[in-house]
């Protein structure tokens, strides 16, 4: 594997010396590029010597018209690190600085990242760095937690970059985590569908699809073929080779397009907040309001529940997970859902403390004979990792039935 190791101006910055010795220990080709600030710490020529190869410290050194430096070494890479982190550079590769050799590569590069935080305690505390450091998490980049313990400034704290080995270790279970769901096809549905009143309004719901899209970059990135299912979202659709995106609107185009590629999935996850409910009758123009009086009445009939129709359609080998959204009794309405939709999990959250479009959540997970595991005020993205690394392993434990 190509791997490039990004160094920055913290004064653990010598430990990365060892860091680039144990990734060519595991055989991983090693590029490195620094900030001007580490060159000041730890200079270039070791890191030359070890990797064979000129370290990147300046966008105008060496550029030729066919070769862009910094472009060639993002495209080359296949995994990012960087250690140390300092809080300068976490700050703009949070919010998308790109102003000198090291924050523009990094940006450029499109492979698995990772970010290794150390400085002082103080600075690890500081709100403004934690809102930056959740912005990392939200986009998918994988941070270690930095070690309790002597810091250079002479007393103890939270902020000692860990050990070389530890790093290592760290990233190599996040890499194995990468093949847990090689050569499965998992179908994902996210966001809300609406349910049409006329042709200018429609009855909908909170859903901003963050969970859903959550989890289609952790099955992508736990190496999964994806197919999603999504309708109104308020964030960004991913996008790789690995993933096909489908969009729609109402209900009932959500459970067609989930039976049109069912059959050939290994998993399916609903994320999406499906309308339940849609009009009796729709009305073919724009309701006027100088018609209708006072007031508006409009009857409702169920939708079709697709998560019950799956349930009921899907094969031994086939792993169903739907969501429960509960104001009240979230435990023991989300058993009864587990039950009564023939899933295979649950996730249940308490969506009466404003869920909906937040980072955050705490949910309990379901599962038919299994002890129910509570995740606590984590991010969406930690919880979408959670979720894929026990379809993973619903999946294998079903390898030998017949």
């Amino acid at each position: 594997m190509k791997a490039t190791i990004y160094i920055t101006g913290s004064i653990a910055a010598y430990k990365a010396i060892s860091v680039v010795r144990d990734f060519q220990k595991e055989g991983h080709e090693v590029r490195v590029a620094m900030t001007k600030e580490a060159v000041h710490l730890i200079g270039t020529q070791t890191l030359a010597a070890l990797t064979k190869y000129p370290v990147l410290t300046d966008l105008w050194k060496e550029e030729t018209a066919d070769r862009i430096q910094h472009i060639e070494l993002a495209d080359w890479t296949d995994i990012a690190v960087v250690v140390p982190a300092t809080a300068n550079f976490i700050a703009k590769i949070a919010n998308g600085l790109a102003d000198d050799a090291a924050s523009t590569t990094f940006l450029a590069t499109a492979a698995h990242k990772y970010v290794v935080p150390a400085m002082n305690s103080h600075m690890w505390a500081n709100p403004a760095f934690q809102r930056n450091l959740s912005l990392l998490k939200q986009d998918g980049i994988s941070v270690m937690e930095p070690a309790t313990g002597r810091l250079a400034e002479g007393y103890s704290g939270k902020g000692r970059m860990p050990e070389p080995d530890e790093i290592m270790s760290w990233i190599n279970e996040s890499l194995q985590a990468k093949d847990e769901l090689k050569g499965r096809k998992i179908v994902i549905t996210a966001g809300g569908t609406v349910s049409p009143l006329d042709p200018v309004r429609y009855l909908g719901n909170r859903s901003s699809g963050k969970m859903g899209i959550a989890l289609t970059k952790a099955a992508l990135a736990a190496g999964a073929e994806v197919i999603l299912i999504s309708g109104h979202i308020s964030v960004p659709l991913p996008q790789s080779p690995k993933l096909k995106n489908v969009h729609v609107e109402t209900t009932e185009d959500m459970l067609s397009a989930v039976k049109d590629v069912f059959s050939s999935a290994d998993a399916l996850i609903m994320a999406a907040a499906v309308a339940d409910y849609e009009p009796v009758n729709y009305i073919d123009h724009k309701i006027k309001k100088q018609d209708q009086g006072d007031e508006l009445k409009i009857y409702l009939k169920e939708t079709p529940d697709i998560l019950k129709t799956m349930g009921s359609l899907k094969n031994k080998k086939q792993v169903v997970v739907g969501f429960a959204a509960e104001t009240n009794d979230l435990l023991e309405n989300a058993a009864k859902k587990l039950q009564k939709k023939n899933a295979d999990m649950i996730v249940a959250n308490d969506v009466s403390h404003g869920v909906f479009g937040s980072d955050e959540d705490k949910v309990t997970i379901l599962r038919k004979d299994k002890a129910n595991q509570n995740l606590k005020e984590r991010t969406k993205v930690e919880i979408a990792k959670k979720i894929i690394a026990l379809v993973a392993d619903e999946l294998e434990s079903r390898e030998d039935i017949e």
